[in-house]
């Protein structure tokens, strides 16, 4: 479900980054293919978008029979799809354009910045929560961390590009290794919370999402911190845009994937 939902969003961006510098068949095909595993995770889900698929003791409801073969299907189609996205789009010669050597993050900016995710990897960080701090049988996953050593704009993207196969490598891996049993725990029931407190961190696909909770023995927490991945991407462009032209901006806005609604917390 993780790695659906990194497609989905790199999908999403892709959709509206087309577009933004003058691309419009790259909202089209982004925005359709998105569909295919848009259905997928509605197999498992039964939601479009917000899943609440996770759930304390395990996941929500067992996958349905028929999902392992159309996943492998859906994946297989598009890996051959991306291909001509790379043709018509990312070997563009206006794309290349428009984005190389545009939008610059070099790298000691980048970690001093706090930038996370394809952001920080394409400015030559090999960071990944994935693979730093396995969790959730990553560690059993064999796969790839896309790294750019460009930082530009051109740079993110390519990272995003490779994530997506990363991704489907990693969801047919996960659908081989699926063990069968129970899917959650039985006996799970109300939360009975403890004193104390925990941090942790996941490899969303914007980047890293860090939780912070303090717990007073409620059952609800006494402090939930949450800090996203576009929290820390807008105050970049102050960065970025300077010494480019005004018809850079939107280009270098967007390889950021910044999406307001989740900085806005």
């Amino acid at each position: 479900m993780a790695e659906l939902n990194r497609i989905i969003s790199h999908l999403y961006w892709l959709g509206i980054y087309g577009p933004f510098i003058g691309h419009t068949t790259m909202f089209m095909w982004p925005i359709g293919d998105r569909e295919l595993f848009i259905d997928l995770a509605q197999m498992i889900a039964g939601a479009r978008v917000t899943f609440a698929f996770f759930v304390p003791g395990g996941v929500r409801n067992d996958i349905p029979d028929e999902f392992p073969d159309k996943a492998l299907k859906v994946c297989n189609y598009y890996e051959k799809r991306l291909k001509e996205y790379e043709k018509i789009f990312f070997y563009n010669p206006l794309v290349l354009k428009r984005t190389q050597g545009v939008g610059v993050l070099k790298r000691e900016d980048a970690i001093d910045l706090g930038v996370t995710g394809p952001n920080l990897r394409a400015s030559g960080v090999k960071s990944d929560v994935r693979k730093d701090e396995p969790y959730s049988h990553y560690d059993e996953m064999d796969f790839d961390i896309p790294v750019y050593e460009e930082g530009d704009c051109w740079a993110r993207c390519m990272v995003r590009l490779n994530e997506i196969y990363q991704s489907m490598n990693i969801i047919r891996q996960a659908i081989k290794k699926m063990p069968s049993g129970p899917v959650k725990n039985a006996k799970r029931g109300v939360i009975k919370g403890i004193e104390g407190e925990a941090f942790a961190r996941t490899e969303a696909a914007r980047g890293t999402m860090s939780y912070y909770i303090i717990s007073d023995g409620k059952p609800t927490p006494y402090r939930l911190k949450l800090v996203t991945p576009s929290f820390r991407f807008l105050p970049l462009m102050k960065h970025l845009l300077v010494n480019h032209h005004v018809a850079d901006i939107p280009a270098i806005y967007w390889s950021l994937d910044y999406w307001p609604v989740e900085a806005d917390k």
